[in-house]
């Protein structure tokens, strides 16, 4: 989803993209852009502060004070010529100094959205006369029978000093807060990073709340683009090519008498008899199943997996880093496996370990390893033994990615068992 977005941009006159994350996020969201060959800039928050703050970072990084689209990674919109239609339409009034939203005209009284009631008619959209919260169904009835009510979709085009004007005339905290983030930022590889002390004082507030239902210069535009906020695991039931049973299947999975289901299998076979109304998820963290009218409380699990500590909140299996990524495919008392992928020119950190020791078999591809004194390379099926404490390194000096088994053995395996000797990506 985060790439469609990118993607759908590309009829537009974008001159860059600026993409902001949280840190922790900052190597899986560059090899998504990477890959689609849309790496821009990147500001890596440090803790969520939620938009209002984070389109200031992205304000402030920006010189000639371009116009800025500001998007949602997690939208789905089908009808992209439509889309570009509608900002295209936006630009004027936003070069003129005009907020502006995008208003999306409404299919059904729709409880799960916010609504935005349109004004005096302004070129090609409407001055807003008011924003709504989600109503309640009478509530959304009554604005679909009405007309001239927008379902608030949550994106907006406006050049990047007007925004900045607004939002320090209505939240100076967290205008200033932005200003001193971005006054000390320290660019590391294609990420920009803001200091952190200075952002964890922001004040967390929305765009809505801090600038748009505060300004007089909001102005709303209308979007017929087949717009969706998929705000859950039944909104992409809802988006989903279905099956002759009602069925959104994605991946390996095989179904018998089972219906209204929405089943995705990312890693292995899912099979399912006789049911309906679930949502069965399976990742390589962990499978979900839940009905479809309890699939939001899915968070009540995750807070139950924090306050527990365990390991499947704050752990992937799947890691992304700066030269490529790692699966962990097995562990157990005193070993681990992983499956290394390391990117064509790509090299890991000369390092050592205090604890464990490894062994390398290469999959595909071609290694140079440097093994204490010795450099060399290993080809598929190759292998090398790294005894504890032994300085190393992992180098890709192919073109095509470089597949590793990695065997660890030891008293601990922990990733902070890493001493790095030297790092091409700065890392300590």
């Amino acid at each position: 989803m985060l790439q469609e977005t990118l993607l759908r941009v590309s009829g537009l006159p974008v001159s860059e993209s600026i993409t902001i994350c949280n840190e922790e996020h900052r190597f899986f969201v560059a090899e998504q852009l990477r890959e689609i060959d849309a790496l821009g800039k990147i500001i890596l928050e440090p803790i969520g502060r939620n938009t209002a703050p984070a389109i200031g970072l992205a304000a402030l990084s920006v010189d000639d004070d371009p116009l800025l689209l500001v998007l949602a990674a997690d939208h789905v919109i089908k009808d992209t010529d439509a889309f570009t239609s509608a900002v295209r339409q936006a630009m004027p009034l936003a070069e003129s100094g005009k907020l502006v939203t995008f208003g999306v005209i409404p299919s059904e009284p729709h409880t799960g959205y916010g609504y935005i009631e349109a004004g005096t008619n302004m070129g090609e959209g409407f001055e807003v006369a008011s924003f709504k919260e989600k109503p309640d169904a009478q509530t959304a009835a009554q604005y679909l029978d009405a007309g001239g009510y927008y379902w608030n979709s949550g994106m907006f085009l406006f050049k990047a000093s007007r925004y900045l004007q607004e939002l320090k005339l209505f939240r100076a905290d967290i205008h200033d807060a932005c200003v001193e983030s971005m006054a000390k930022v320290q660019l590391d590889l294609d990420f920009v990073r803001v200091d952190a002390e200075a952002f964890q004082r922001c004040p967390s507030d929305s765009i809505d709340y801090a600038v748009m239902e505060k300004t007089s210069d909001a102005v709303v535009v209308p979007l017929d683009a087949g717009w969706n906020d998929v705000g859950s695991w039944t909104s992409l039931w809802d988006l989903g090519d279905k099956d002759s049973m009602n069925n959104v299947v994605v991946g390996d999975v095989m179904l018998q008498d089972t219906s209204n289901s929405y089943v995705r299998a990312t890693d292995q076979l899912i099979a399912a008899v006789g049911v309906e109304d679930l949502v069965i998820v399976s990742t390589k963290d962990a499978l979900m199943v839940a009905h479809k009218d309890r699939v939001q409380d899915a968070k009540l699990i995750a807070e139950r997996l924090k306050s527990e500590s365990r390991s499947e909140w704050e752990l992937h299996r799947e890691v992304y880093r700066p030269w490529g990524k790692y699966d962990s495919i097995d562990n157990g008392e005193r070993y681990q496996v992983k499956r290394i992928t390391v990117n064509p020119g790509a090299k890991l950190s000369v390092q050592k370990h205090h604890h464990r020791a490894e062994h390398w078999v290469v999959v595909s591809g071609t290694a140079k390893v440097t093994n204490g004194e010795k450099t060399f390379l290993l080809k598929e099926n190759e292998s090398t033994y790294i005894p504890i404490g032994t300085v190393h390194a992992l180098e890709n000096p192919g073109e095509t990615p470089l597949e590793v088994i990695e065997i660890q053995t030891g008293s601990y395996l922990g990733e902070d068992d890493i001493v790095r000797l030297e790092d091409i990506y700065g890392r300590s």
